[in-house]
């Protein structure tokens, strides 16, 4: 994923819910979503920040998709398999 771009990364709990309640691990979604620039988002079971980044809270005022806990960081994003 692109340096210097605005991704922000939340674990989706919906998806660690429907993962818990299927005991298949090798079917397991993966849950870790990167949104880049606010356009589109893509899930991952592990990533590495390759930089720096910053650890939100908005209780009050969650983001679109309901997160309000999240990583914000313009450094590149490193799937890892």
């Amino acid at each position: 994923m692109p340096k210097n771009t605005l991704k922000r990364i939340h674990v989706n709990q919906h998806v660690i819910r429907r993962n818990i309640k299927n005991k298949d691990e090798s079917a397991h979604e993966p849950c870790i979503g990167v949104e880049v620039a606010g356009e589109h988002k893509e899930y991952y079971h592990r990533i590495k920040i390759d930089g720096p980044c910053e650890i939100i809270t908005s209780i009050n005022k969650p983001l679109r998709c309901g997160a309000r806990v999240w990583i914000e960081t313009e450094a590149e994003i490193i799937p890892i398999e």
